[in-house]
């Protein structure tokens, strides 16, 4: 193994409003703002405690040919139902059903599963800027 001590430090999404995509993360998961270096460009950092998981939202570069995201596609891919074999991020709660039920009242759009085993339940949904997540109940798959 080449590293050793290997963890998650965060996960960076660029986006053209950096202030609505922190706002769902704040209202949607309880992430809070933290102290962010000054760039040439804007950027939000936000850490969800106490896992220490930080989120980046960079202000996205309008010269680059990056995809936005799902939304901008004009295929099936924005559908939800796409996303459990789909690039996302995923989060683990202990309060799932109300979560799903606090989604649905803010008009996001869900899928839901459940894990073949049947035990572990699942929501896939995206946020303002078309970045797929899913949330599951109980602890982290290892």
């Amino acid at each position: 193994m080449a590293a050793q001590g290997t963890c998650l430090n965060h996960v960076s999404r660029e986006s053209s409003d950096i202030k609505r995509l922190a706002q769902f993360y704040i209202e949607i998961f309880g992430f809070e703002k933290v102290e962010a270096p000054r760039f040439e460009f804007d950027v939000i950092w936000l850490k969800l405690a106490p896992s220490n998981f930080y989120l980046h939202l960079i202000e996205r570069d309008p010269s680059t040919k990056l995809p936005e995201g799902p939304w901008s596609a004009t295929s099936a891919v924005a559908d939800p139902k796409n996303l459990p074999r789909g690039h996302h991020v995923c989060f683990s709660v202990s309060n799932f059903d109300s979560f799903v039920q606090t989604l649905k009242e803010k008009g996001i759009e869900v899928h839901e599963k459940t894990q073949p085993d049947g035990k572990t339940k699942q929501v896939f949904f995206f946020d303002p800027d078309g970045n797929g997540l899913e949330v599951s109940s109980g602890a982290p798959a290892s």
